[in-house]
């Protein structure tokens, strides 16, 4: 647990910036003492930057960082009001709004990051899946690998009756769609959800089987056995590579160029009753996700010994520094280019668009979380209900106010519809528009689509 101590300075401070004209337009913060949530991945990032810069600090807040267990836990804190807000999954508050899972209404108006995820498999499997690999002129694997290498591995399984188990973190995580999107572009069933009859293990028809795995516990388990493979954020399959136990063989951002992951979640309450203070979390998470990508990546260094810390991940600083300083390693010695593994601010990384929560629920739907049709306005209406665009738009223009960022470093918010163009940058090639979730779920060979149900 990290405790930023109230001090006669920090009080003159917090003095200071109320009677500011910036705090007088906001207004100051209606909670300065908060408790905030998150897991142990570097994707946590902003979190530990904005406490150890300063940030909350500036904007009168004194912040705990609080490490939880899980997802489940961490969710049901923040519902509860034990925290004030977290690191969560981008799905985590769409999904708790839709009904799937635990029911609460639950809001973002902070995107923490695009990418910072991969898949990775057991050296034993790796070993049956490359021979199905091809493999370029310098001897290596041509990326992205598909699923289709996968098929005939898993093909031998099921011929020797023997199940084939995969990790991931939480049924509503990026991490669950991305590892099923990438099993069903390669013709495997990664199995479905059958809340109607009873049945949340998401496993119906499976030719693969996913279960739930907390990310810290992903290699462990691996090494194990207990499960052949898994997707996870960093440093977990960085640190497979590390112990010689496993091999990531595909990232998600090849799977889906630059996809959203994280974010952070209020409860509807808390924002309700704490909008100053809304705005004044997102304007230090913004200034923090900014200084992890200014120029060119440059702070990144310093943002891994902040997270080897063990307060923050605990996890080697040479391995959380394989994915965040431009680098992935595959193979053991296979290192290649990735600037892009973990973007924190760039692309418009940190706005809340509704493009993005719409294609989590299209995936909800896919895979019968969300068991029946819901018609396109449904997505649109969800989404609205969930990300708020506004409080980021107000969070934004304090820090152009404040001159500490430029308008040019945000969207054009008197244009902005909150919907990403069409965008077909997928493994499969399929193209996702957002206004149309509906027609994007027909395009899919496996997945529920139309009336379709179990």
């Amino acid at each position: 647990m990290i405790t930023l101590k109230r001090n006669a300075v920090a009080l003159m401070v917090s003095a200071v910036l109320v009677s500011t004209a910036v705090q007088a337009q906001v207004g100051a913060p209606e909670k300065e003492e908060l408790k905030l949530g998150f897991i142990k991945l570097t994707d946590m990032a902003p979190l530990a930057v904005a406490y150890e810069k300063g940030y909350f600090e500036d904007e009168g807040l004194y912040v705990t960082l609080e490490a939880q267990a899980n997802w489940k836990v961490l969710l049901d804190r923040v519902i509860t009001g034990e925290l004030d807000g977290a690191h969560m999954l981008a799905g985590q508050p769409l999904g708790a709004t839709a009904g799937v899972g635990t029911k609460a209404d639950v809001v973002t108006a902070f995107s923490m990051d695009l990418n910072g995820n991969a898949t990775t498999v057991s050296n034993k499997i790796w070993e049956a899946m490359k021979a199905n690999v091809p493999m370029g002129a310098d001897g290596k694997p041509v990326h992205p690998i598909k699923a289709d290498a996968l098929k005939p591995v898993v093909q031998s399984y099921k011929d020797q009756g023997k199940p084939f188990n995969m990790g991931m973190v939480f049924p509503v995580s990026t991490h669950n769609y991305e590892l099923r999107y990438w099993l069903a572009a390669g013709g495997l069933n990664p199995g479905f959800y059958a809340p109607l009859k009873g049945d949340n293990t998401g496993q119906q028809q499976a030719d693969v089987l996913l279960s739930v795995t907390p990310p810290p516990q992903m290699p462990a388990t691996l090494e194990a056995g207990t499960i052949l493979g898994y997707s996870v954020g960093e440093p977990w399959n960085q640190a497979a590579v590390a112990k010689g136990i496993g091999v990531p063989v595909v990232t998600d951002d090849e799977i889906w160029h630059n996809n959203p992951e994280k974010v952070f979640g209020v409860s509807k309450t808390w924002a309700e009753k704490n909008p100053n203070t809304h705005i004044h979390l997102v304007k230090a998470l913004i200034r923090a996700a900014y200084w992890l990508d200014e120029n060119n990546n440059g702070n990144r260094q310093e943002a891994v010994s902040m997270l080897a810390k063990p307060e923050y991940v605990g996890a080697d600083a040479k391995v959380i520094a394989n994915s965040m300083t431009g680098t992935f390693e595959f193979e053991k010695g296979d290192k290649r280019p990735a600037a892009d593994f973990n973007i924190f601010f760039r692309h418009n990384a940190t706005y809340p668009y509704y493009s993005d929560a719409i294609w989590y629920l299209t995936q909800m739907r896919r895979w019968g979380q969300l068991p029946e049709a819901k018609p396109d306005n449904w997505y649109a209406d969800i989404a609205k209900k969930v990300y708020q665009p506004e409080v980021y738009r107000q969070a934004a223009e304090e820090l152009i106010a404040e001159g500490k960022m430029k308008a040019s470093d945000f969207p054009d918010f008197a244009k902005e519809t909150g919907y990403k163009a069409p965008d077909n940058k997928f493994i499969d090639g399929i193209t996702y528009d957002g206004h149309k979730p509906n027609d994007y779920l027909k395009q899919f060979p496996i997945g529920l689509k139309g009336d379709q149900k179990l």
